[in-house]
């Protein structure tokens, strides 16, 4: 098989991946192969084409943190309009460690289950913190929500 071709199969099946994820970076690291789909038909040594590839993954790796930093600025870091909102326990990830997938907003997130109390699946639980995309929960209230 072509290199070319090989580059171009790569590209689009990262692409198409990134249409599951919404994140960008793949659509990015797609772009890359495209790149190095290029070189390849333009009979460059495969180190060319690696390293064209690279340098446009790493460019647009750094383009997309910094559209996502700009976009996230104004958004605030500690969010307190979810404390004190409702969850409900889904599955546990690691029961001993007291990390679950909780139903919040219509969605599922990870959670850290604070405090020692017996929880089951189905149980509901209060936000008492967001640290990035992970909830910390609790079986009690917080009393910044009452």
């Amino acid at each position: 098989m072509q290199p070319a071709l090989i580059w171009l199969l790569l590209g689009l099946a990262l692409i198409a991946v990134e249409m599951l994820t919404g994140t960008f970076y793949l659509l990015i690291l797609g772009i890359a192969a495209g790149i190095g789909a290029l070189a390849a038909y333009l009979g460059l040594p495969f180190f060319l084409q690696a390293l064209g590839a690279a340098i446009a993954a790493v460019a647009g790796g750094i383009l997309v943190r910094r559209y996502h930093d700009a976009a996230n600025s104004s958004s605030p870091k500690n969010n307190a309009n979810d404390v004190g909102e409702l969850v409900v326990l889904e599955s546990w990830i690691s029961e001993t460690q007291r990390r679950a997938r909780v139903r919040y907003r219509g969605t599922t997130w990870d959670a850290e289950i604070l405090g020692n109390d017996q929880v089951a699946i189905g149980a509901q639980l209060y936000v008492v913190a967001v640290e990035g995309s992970r909830l910390k929960v609790s079986a009690v209230r917080p009393a910044s929500a009452a």
